[in-house]
């Protein structure tokens, strides 16, 4: 369904190898904490809990036990694109403030229901985000809303994500962002840079490609 997608969805995972260091932090000074973003705990417990919605959610869609060996498989990963998706939806949550960008709950229906539309119904447009990006049916509405954010922090930018220029401006606010919060990801799962989260493969919906959308609705 995302192929005549006519909204550009999201930000190509491939402009993060090129993007700048956001921070390289990692320490156990916050026991217990799987990262620490603007001072707030992410903690190893909520991790779990996000991790653990999503294994329910991919048991419930898949139709006996081999099958959900299959989709574990397929996100072995998990854990760490959890939390990778966590701080970096935080950064861009403090980035699009600091541009004065803001999402209303009418701009998160408008994009659910026209994606809807385009998946074939409510249902297959949860299956679709679960088994693309992991991302479990009772959070897709905060990953849209997500989307939005991206989007609108790009456009308040003059930023276009098609050149190397819209990249470098769009990963300078990110990069800036990310020093303010002072993020620090515990050791376990890694150090927080920007390249570093593509390394891991992280299934964040907004980092998808854009190019191919924003060819449909030149």
């Amino acid at each position: 369904m995302h192929r005549r997608r006519r909204t550009a969805l999201a930000f190509s995972a491939a402009i993060l190898a090129a993007a700048p260091l956001l921070t390289a932090c990692g320490s156990d000074a916050h026991p217990g904490a799987a990262a620490v973003v603007g001072g707030q705990r992410i903690t190893v417990g909520q991790l779990e809990s996000r991790v653990n919605e999503v294994r329910t959610a991919q048991r419930a869609a898949t139709k006996d036990d081999a099958q959900y060996e299959q989709a574990i498989a397929k996100t072995g990963s998990l854990t760490r694109d959890t939390l990778h998706s966590l701080v970096l939806d935080r950064v861009l949550d403090r980035a699009a403030k600091d541009a004065g960008v803001t999402v209303s709950r009418k701009d998160t229906q408008q994009m659910r229901a026209g994606l809807e539309q385009q998946a074939g119904g409510a249902k297959e447009l949860e299956t679709a985000w679960l088994q693309q990006y992991g991302v479990a049916p009772q959070r897709l509405d905060d990953s849209l809303r997500t989307e939005i954010q991206a989007q609108k922090l790009a456009a308040a930018l003059g930023a276009d994500m098609n050149t190397e220029a819209g990249k470098a401006s769009f990963w300078k606010a990110m990069s800036e962002a990310s020093k303010k919060l002072d993020v620090d990801l515990n050791p376990r799962y890694g150090t927080w840079d920007v390249e570093k989260s593509s390394r891991v493969d992280a299934k964040t919906p907004w980092l998808r490609e854009v190019t191919t959308a924003a060819q449909q609705t030149a």
